[in-house]
């Protein structure tokens, strides 16, 4: 399933930061979205992921449900086990089976354990793992490898090139190497010029 962007603004506490972004994602393909710190990257993640509106042009899914995100917070319940989080999940999405979730994310050892005693790279896998009981195609993930060591990097990176192989798309904002054929978009050349913020302002007066 693809993702499209077309001519799309952006904006955070009511500044616009980015203009005119234009690219696709198609079924397969990881877009690796790069750039300063600040530039937007998160706030066109949350965009994509339906969490705000953009101010400017828009946003082409074939079903509004398409989207799975992961931005900077877990999502993780600290009193569940590993398993009844994704379990809770599971059954949140509809789809039932977590074992492959377990196993794709290290978290075999760890499902009985509370999530609230987790180490800070556990429930960062923990919370990537989610993605894979949503059953959704386009993964939108947000500096998903903050937390985690190399050897988990590297498995983050085998369960988004699972996710490719079975026609699923990725746009993902990091500066890492996940080991991954990616498409990278630097964000830079999309920033909102002063004369896009001063008309955006003027609108809302």
């Amino acid at each position: 399933m693809s993702l499209k962007v077309v001519d799309l603004g952006v904006a955070r506490g009511g500044v616009p930061v980015l203009e005119g972004v234009n690219f696709a994602a198609d079924p397969g393909e990881a877009v690796v979205l790069t750039g300063p710190n600040g530039v937007g990257k998160t706030t066109l993640l949350r965009t994509l992921a339906g969490l705000q509106p953009p101010y400017a042009g828009k946003i082409i899914l074939p079903d509004a449900e398409a989207i799975a995100y992961a931005g900077h917070a877990d999502g993780i319940k600290a009193v569940l086990s590993v398993r009844e989080n994704l379990s809770f999940w599971a059954r949140v999405y509809g789809h039932g089976d977590i074992q492959p979730a377990l196993e794709g994310f290290g978290l075999i050892d760890l499902a009985e354990r509370p999530a609230g005693n987790l180490s800070a790279g556990q429930k960062r896998r923990l919370g990537l793992a989610r993605l894979a009981v949503t059953g959704r195609p386009i993964w939108v993930l947000d500096e998903p490898t903050v937390s985690l060591d190399k050897q988990s990097v590297a498995m983050f990176g085998a369960a988004v090139r699972r996710h490719l192989d079975g026609g699923g798309t990725a746009v993902i904002a990091s500066h890492i190497d996940m080991g991954l054929p990616v498409r990278v978009i630097d964000m830079t050349p999309f920033r909102a010029r002063a004369s896009v913020s001063r008309q955006y302002d003027e609108a809302f007066l």
